[in-house]
């Protein structure tokens, strides 16, 4: 555990930042003007549209400062300091941001809400602070007049805690990365890299193929009647009990015989259960709940679910209206609503469908003990914006995001939906069927989704329905009316083999789940992870699942052996949680970068020394070489795994 910050935390920087971002100069011409930076040019144009002539908003168009990519630029003997630099591509944008601060007799930093978005704000005002223009920070969740003018009402000053963590990150990171890559450099080939996060990922891929391959199916038998009672429809029920006991049926060899003596017995209702279930709305979006949705229902990988929300929340161009932003924040780990957005929520469920749709009281969600609660969750900016209004201003994709954001949020503030549901338990000799048959009674949320309503959605996120029985038998839409004591007529019985699954390969959606139930990674990085392990070609996907590549294989394997901590998962999920305490100020960035490192560095020495050196080895085989007779190996190369000659 990291020592204490009242005890260790250093805030020379931060005490200096916030005096010199308080003081303005005494002896500068009168200006009149207010310079807003924000990161991109299409945040920048919807918020210039609700401020005044009086301001000049300008974009940073992304970070402006970085370690450097020649060194690895952290001071390890000095604090862990990192060696920032101004990004090349970006020199034109810091010198056009100072000339606009010149003229300006006050900044805002509007970056976004978060580590990153409070990293660029002070690496902005780092630059900016030789013009001794005053600088202010703003933070606001949703690019709305609202918001925008109530921020610039109640400026803050930059927060260090929230600036630390982000300074934490990315020294972890280039410690990690900049440190164990060369060497996989060395061992396997040039252009590999490790991350401190990416790697656990990767591990996790591979460890699930590792599942699948060791997975010894076991066979099983189910047995099924189709029947008939006096009045229609004709149902199904599945054998669930054998004397008693929960039916396990191994083979066919047991399966065929209790067939035929099941054909003989008479079928009868034993028991009629009826009971009204209820579905409960899931919350609002959160950021990897969003990216799991969007992954089942609509087929987008995390970083297209990202880029679109991005669009979405810093502005499209309505025709008349000009640049609007429709959505908040999208990198948040909270389901909390503004009481603005509930109370409008809860008027449009009673205008567009009444009040029987209406919640006597708002709806709450409780968001997770782990999660940052400083932004809402993921909701339209405006109800005055439903999705076929923005639909002819919006591409296809950005529409279908924008709609499932929509009626999310919507559905979130109604009546759960409510379900009436029959069980009827049928005796046939020492054999026990089920048939389980459920209509909607009361769409309730459903309502939202229309012709979705009868079969309700897998949202991720959702809870199961009320009082569900995993023991349910088959499911009907529909029962016939019955009754105990009731006859029924055996139309057909229907005896099937089955044999047990393997773990399931990772999609985009549980490899996202996965990650953020482990704890790895935060919202903001979940499509990063993604995207880098495919790029690096350490996973691979096919039909829409991961498969680990030889090349992802052979690194966990390496990295595993010579740096099991930094590989650990719950290592990765601890440090998670650090970097969360230093935002929050419980503890000081340079004592857990201290404590990281220490044990680390002996890892770097004893890798270089011990590490398989995968590149010089050969692995023989049957094969001789046909033009000269030579065995034939299997080595390591750039592409993977080839055949080489050995002489």
């Amino acid at each position: 555990m990291a020592i204490s910050k009242a005890a260790a935390k250093t805030t020379k920087a931060g005490k200096t930042a916030r005096k010199a971002s308080g003081s303005a100069d005494a002896g500068a011409r009168a200006r009149t003007s207010t310079l807003v930076v924000v990161e991109s040019p299409a945040k920048a144009k919807t918020i210039k549209k609700y401020l005044g002539s009086g301001y000049v908003v300008k974009a940073s168009v992304g970070h402006v400062m970085d370690l450097p990519k020649s060194k690895i630029g952290v001071d390890i003997e000095n604090g862990f300091q990192p060696v920032y630099e101004v990004i090349e591509a970006k020199k034109k944008v810091v010198a056009d941001l100072k000339a606009a601060a010149k003229t300006a007799d006050r900044v805002l930093l509007a970056t976004d809400p978060d580590r990153e978005g409070e990293a660029i704000a002070w690496h902005v005002y780092e630059q900016l602070k030789r013009t001794k223009i005053p600088a202010q920070r703003i933070l606001f969740n949703e690019i709305t007049k609202k918001a925008i003018q109530e921020a610039i009402q109640h400026p803050l000053q930059l927060n260090r805690d929230l600036y630390d963590a982000q300074q934490a990150r990315r020294v972890l990171d280039r410690l990690v990365g900049y440190q164990i890559s060369p060497i996989l450099w060395k061992k396997v080939r040039r252009g590999l890299s490790a991350g401190r996060v990416q790697s656990v990922a990767v591990r996790l891929v591979v460890e699930r193929e590792e599942e699948i391959a060791k997975f010894v199916p076991v066979e099983y038998w189910s047995i099924e009647a189709d029947l008939r009672a006096a009045l229609p429809p004709q149902f199904r029920a599945k054998l669930i009990r054998l004397d008693g006991q929960k039916a396990e049926i191994a083979s066919g060899e047991v399966a065929r015989p209790l067939v035929e003596t099941l054909k003989r017995e008479k079928f009868v209702v034993a028991e009629v259960t009826r009971k009204e279930r209820r579905r409960n709305a899931p919350p609002p979006f959160i950021t990897s709940k969003l990216q799991q949705d969007a992954a089942n229902r609509l087929g987008f990988t995390a970083k297209k679910t990202m880029t679109l929300a991005q669009r979405l929340y810093e502005g499209v161009e309505l025709g008349d209206e000009g640049q609007t932003a429709l959505i908040t924040y999208m990198r948040t780990d909270s389901v909390r609503l503004s009481p603005d957005a509930v109370a409008g929520a809860r008027a449009y469920v009673a205008q567009r469908w009444g009040k029987d749709y209406l919640p006597a009281e708002p709806v709450q969600f409780k968001t997770k003990k782990s999660a940052q609660d400083a932004h809402e969750a993921i909701r339209p900016t405006s109800l005055e914006y439903p999705p076929e209004r923005v639909k002819p201003y919006l591409e296809k994709d950005m529409f279908r995001l924008y709609e499932l954001i929509w009626n999310r949020f919507i559905a979130c503030q109604m009546v759960p939906a409510v379900f009436d549901q029959t069980t009827a338990d049928i005796q046939a000799g020492r054999a026990t069927f089920r048939a389980t048959g459920q209509i909607l009674k009361f769409p309730g949320y459903l309502a939202v989704y229309g012709q979705e309503a009868e079969q309700p959605p897998e949202e991720a996120g959702a809870e199961k329905m009320e009082g569900e029985d995993e023991e349910k038998g088959d499911v009907s839409r529909q029962l016939p009316p019955l009754e105990a004591g009731q006859a029924l007529e055996l139309i057909d019985l229907l005896a099937e083999q089955h044999f047990t699954q393997p773990p399931p390969r990772f999609t985009e959606a549980s490899l996202v789940k996965e990650l953020e139930e482990k704890g790895i990674g935060r919202p903001s990085t979940y499509a990063a992870i993604l995207s880098t392990i495919q790029d690096k070609e350490y996973v691979e996907k096919k039909e829409g699942r991961f498969f680990p590549t030889d090349l992802g294989k052979i690194v966990t394997e390496l990295l595993l052996g010579a740096f099991p901590r930094v590989m650990d998962v719950q290592f990765t999920a601890r440090m998670e949680e650090e970097l969360d305490e230093i935002e929050e100020g419980k503890i000081d960035w340079q004592s857990v970068m201290g404590e990281f490192y220490e044990p680390f560095k002996k890892s770097l020495a004893a890798a270089e020394a011990q590490m398989r050196d995968v590149k010089r080895e050969e692995k023989p085989t049957d094969l001789v070489c046909e033009k000269c007779g030579s065995p034939m190996v299997i080595k390591w190369g750039r592409m993977g795994r080839f055949l080489a000659c050995s002489g």
